[in-house]
């Protein structure tokens, strides 16, 4: 088992874990939880050796192997299927030594070797990777493909699919569904809760961690507290533990109080002198019972609209993508042909796959781009509310929260669409302060600022606008739990329209009651439930992994090759092949771009936790933590970007 007593666990000047004690035991399917920041990703750290401990005791059983997802982009031209098959240590150490003992001579040698490959599974190796690259949402003729040739996003679901074809005794997932679409979602719940061995996983999709978890473990004011369960098992018992926590702290207040007034009444008085000196000390004995804070101690409301158009707006025949790449060259459309009205009231959720649009759609109606075709005419009155899938489209990294909330009534001052809402610096001030920008933090550059702090400002400078209409595309990509919490009420009270994408389906389930599906260049309603979605996600995945199968199976069966084409033929291929080359070459070279810098920041990011974990003076750990924290901000700008360019290039490939 694994077993932490006494645990102190420091990074840089921060405490994360003081003399924290828990037990690990074998076979469990561990959900690590905590407000961000607290230190979930530092006890990955520890439990794979990159961290250690500070103080106290700490043990991993030395003969279990780990697992883990690899946040380095692979750079390689190895096919996906032989790259994912190299995570398979047991099985590559076994190849080596076969390889050794061939070269020895040694035929005992030898004999053992090929005995323990084939125990190793070298057999069915190919198809095992291939079942977990398959599973993921990757396609059969895209099997042999090379690595390198696959977008960022797809090179992290082989990362993922390589993790879990290492054997191991201990897997560790630090937000493993971030890549995923909702069927390589449900796939990957199915094999986790198959997985024999001890798994700790770091999610803020509780839905995710209900499916696969039985022990939930919270990082909490330095501590960490076991709770048989799941996550919701977790909040229940945490509530019930709350309220008794703050019942025996006020009993104990009130006895606190007469203790203290028989003393104050009696000290002076020589025949009660002995009676209240022993009072005095039971007092002091008292182990004293701290009030209960609440982990969910951030809420908000949307105010209420100035007013309601209906409909909100109306799309004719409308076409949306984006804009050509240079002068000459035609615009990437993606989704076409859109009648659709958005009215007064509606919650929407919009379904689909990555890279069929969904993003696209959202940011056509809040006027990032221009429609392609058609028209999109707005009601009268109409307020929109963005929230951008990177908080940095709408960010500037260099100025102050303040500075966004002072330029923003300037802008609304100027476009004549004041929302009623405090406009003096003071009262920015208290706004902000009601999202829990308080003191100095109003005056702290958003570039510096964690993911989720980035997500509070947006959502303070929607509300301050007073929308009539929210565009949410993934609001919850940095949030916590317990903020997702907040964020979920908020919306259920909002008397305005939402629009609504999102991989979080507890936010879906909670906020919308219809959906759209963005499938084939089109968008549909889908009459049904989340439940009924995933179904025809599953269905969807099965029909086309079939369909591949059968196009495999022909081509086998008819080895001869295929008719030569008409030379018109010919031509208009070549043709197409020329124009798809021509629409993704910028967006490829930007793509190409991103992805060294993200791997030159994960060198960074390496260096940096390496010297972290050496003794330093105070000063240089702060330069050090600040250079981390640096690195880690860019670098979750920089993953919502791949994002972006990869939904465009498959766009443009579909």
């Amino acid at each position: 088992m694994i077993t932490l007593k006494n645990l102190v666990l420091r990074r840089g000047v921060k405490v994360l874990l003081d003399n924290a004690s828990c037990t690990i035991n074998p076979g469990e399917k561990v959900g690590l939880v905590g407000r961000n920041g607290a230190g979930k990703s530092s006890l990955f750290g520890l439990l794979n050796h990159t961290l250690h401990e500070d103080k106290g005791d700490f043990y991993v059983p030395p003969q279990w192997r780990m697992a883990q997802v690899a946040q380095d982009m692979p750079e390689t031209e190895e096919s996906a299927t032989q790259f994912v098959i190299e995570g398979d240590v047991t099985l590559l150490a076994a190849q080596q030594e076969v390889t050794a003992s061939e070269d020895s001579g040694d035929g005992e040698r030898m004999a053992h070797a090929y005995m323990a490959l084939h125990d190793a599974g070298a057999h069915d190796a190919p198809a095992r990777a291939q079942a977990l690259i398959l599973g993921l949402g990757f396609r059969t003729d895209e099997l042999e493909r090379p690595v390198n040739s696959f977008s960022g996003g797809w090179r992290m679901r082989l990362q993922l699919a390589r993790a879990l074809m290492c054997p191991s005794e201990l897997l560790l997932l630090d937000e493993p569904t971030n890549h995923l679409d909702l069927d390589a979602l449900v796939w990957l719940e199915a094999w986790l809760k198959r997985y024999e061995g001890t798994m700790l996983v770091i999610s803020h999709d509780r839905e995710f961690l209900d499916a696969v978890t039985n022990v939930t473990i919270h990082i909490h004011t330095a501590q960490l507290t076991r709770y048989g369960g799941n996550y919701s098992r977790f909040e229940d018992m945490r509530a019930e533990q709350m309220a008794l926590q703050q019942s025996a702290y006020s009993r104990q207040q009130d006895k606190m109080a007469h203790l203290q007034k028989f003393i104050d009444r009696f000290k002076a008085k020589a025949s009660k002198a002995k009676q209240a000196q022993s009072r005095v000390k039971a007092l002091e004995r008292m182990e004293k019972i701290g009030p209960v804070l609440a982990d969910a101690d951030f809420t908000f409301e949307f105010t209420e609209p100035q007013n309601l158009p209906n409909p909100m707006l109306a799309m004719s025949d409308a076409s949306f993508g984006y804009p050509p790449p240079d002068e000459g060259s035609e615009p990437t459309v993606i989704v076409r042909n859109i009648s659709r009205s958005v009215l007064a009231g509606q919650r929407i959720g919009i379904l689909g796959a990555n890279g069929q649009g969904k993003s696209t759609v959202v940011k056509t109606i809040a006027r990032d781009l221009q429609p392609i075709a058609g028209e999109i005419t707005e009601g009268k009155g109409l307020n929109i509310g963005y929230f951008a899938q990177q908080e940095l489209d709408v960010l500037r990294p260099a100025d102050t929260p303040l500075e966004h909330m002072i330029r923003l009534v300037r802008e609304c001052t100027a476009e004549g669409r004041l929302s009623g809402q405090p406009t003096r610096e003071q009262d920015l001030r208290s706004f902000l302060g009601n999202f829990n920008f308080t003191g100095d933090q109003v005056k702290q550059s958003v570039g510096s600022m964690s993911g989720g702090e980035k997500a509070r400002l947006v959502l303070c400078m929607i509300v301050w606008q007073r929308p009539n209409l929210l565009l949410l595309d993934e609001p919850t990509n940095h949030l916590d739990l317990a903020t997702r919490e907040a964020l979920s009420v908020a919306l259920n009270e909002f008397e305005g329209t939402v629009m609504l994408v999102s991989h979080d389906r507890a936010l879906l389930r909670a906020v919308c009651d219809e959906f759209w599906l963005v499938s084939r260049g089109g968008i549909e309603p889908f009459d049904g439930d989340l439940d009924d979605y995933q179904r025809y996600l599953l269905d969807m995945a099965k029909q086309s992994r079939e369909a591949q199968r059968q196009e495999q199976r022909d081509a086998q069966r008819t080895p001869a090759a295929a008719p030569v084409a008409a030379p018109e033929q010919k031509r208009n291929d070549a043709q197409r092949r020329q124009q798809l080359a021509e629409k993704t070459k910028p967006l490829k070279k930007e793509l190409e771009q991103t992805e060294k810098r993200m791997a030159q920041l994960a060198q960074d990011k390496s260096r940096l936790e390496a010297t972290l974990g050496q003794p330093l003076s105070p000063a240089d750990l702060a330069k050090n933590g600040k250079q981390l924290k640096a690195v880690n901000d860019e670098n979750e700008a920089l993953e919502a970007r791949w994002l972006e360019l990869t939904e465009a290039i498959e766009a443009v490939n579909a």
